[in-house]
């Protein structure tokens, strides 16, 4: 079970404890992107996307220049990412990361086309979130033990999706295979709209998500919540267990998003964005529409979210050493 202690909330507190936004030193000149601004995005339909839209109407305004959205996705996050590694270290080429290209595909892939480490300069970490385990409502379990009984009742017989390859939806279904001795078979996608679309129709019949990617399909009844991946459960759903209280004590998973740019972009371009980034983050609207999606605003330094990616890559580089997963 020692797998399982990869993300607990403490953390968050140590390693944010001290977040506050960053001022500029007296007389430092104030840097401004002089073209249009363009915020990757490695993945499709998913809460990443909505942060992404969220936040860039807002930094538009605070930056004075456009801000563009763009998904590339594709090989578990790291196309994107590499394409912003790979950018001029201008400021003029964001990225918003996630577990999979910043902490867990070094472990999960043979061979990187960067180096999350080097390549990608930190922002900072804008927000965290356990996730749900929801299953097809035409699968008949209400529990975790109850789709533990039926994957072991008939191995292979279920298959779970997963929003990319290297994902923490991807990780976390593998942790609970290795905790609960079970198989289901692995179907990764290429961003949350078609994981959920599939395990609506029933072509999937599991998955691990964050809250917001499915939240809506649950209250149409669409999808069924079995539990949860927090130390506690979700003040919206007070009814459906934590997988803690379901019989794993130690299985706490928490997906997470920040803001990157380029490797050695200059520092006063980074404190620019990190300003902004953390007070728009900070403004009680998005608070607001963040928590309406689960998230806990987290809002730091660079210097915090480096040592929170750092943390990271041994910490599923364990669970990928134990479950035995691979890059699909």
């Amino acid at each position: 079970m020692k797998i399982l202690k990869i993300l607990q909330s403490g953390r968050i507190a140590v390693l944010f404890a001290a977040c506050a936004s960053l001022v500029a030193p007296a007389g430092a000149q104030e840097w401004a992107p002089s073209r249009p601004v363009r915020i990757i995005v490695p993945i499709v339909g998913s809460t990443i996307d909505v942060l992404a839209r969220i936040v860039a109407p807002k930094l538009q305004e605070a930056i004075g220049q456009p801000v563009l959205v763009e998904n590339k996705p594709g090989a578990g996050g790291n196309i994107g990412a590499d394409m912003v590694a790979k950018s001029a270290p201008d400021g003029h080429t964001l990225l918003v990361g996630y577990n999979g290209p910043l902490a867990i595909n070094i472990t999960l892939f043979d061979k990187m086309p960067y180096d999350p480490l080097k390549d990608l300069a930190p922002i900072t970490l804008a927000v965290t979130s356990p996730q749900y385990l929801v299953v097809n409502p035409g699968v008949p379990v209400n529990s975790v033990a109850e789709l533990v009984a039926r994957a072991k009742a008939s191995p292979g017989s279920l298959s779970y999706a997963s929003v990319a390859v290297g994902s923490a939806s991807h990780l976390t279904m593998e942790m609970f295979k290795s905790a609960s001795n079970i198989h289901l078979t692995h179907i990764p996608y290429r961003g949350a709209g078609p994981a959920v679309v599939d395990l609506i129709s029933g072509n999937v019949q599991a998955a691990f998500l964050v809250p917001g990617n499915v939240q809506q399909f649950v209250k149409e009844g669409r999808l069924k919540l079995i539990a949860s991946t927090g130390q506690k459960r979700f003040q919206s759903t007070p009814n459906v267990p934590t997988m803690i209280e379901s019989g794993y004590p130690d299985f706490l998973a928490t997906s997470w998003i920040g803001f990157l740019t380029a490797g050695g972009t200059p520092r006063n371009i980074i404190d620019r964005y990190n300003r902004e980034i953390v007070k728009i983050l900070n403004t009680p609207e998005v608070r607001d529409k963040l928590r309406d999606l689960e998230f806990e605003v987290v809002a730091g330094t660079p210097e915090q979210f480096s040592a929170w990616i750092r943390s990271e890559i041994p910490r599923w580089g364990q669970v990928i050493r134990a479950t035995g997963a691979k890059a699909d």
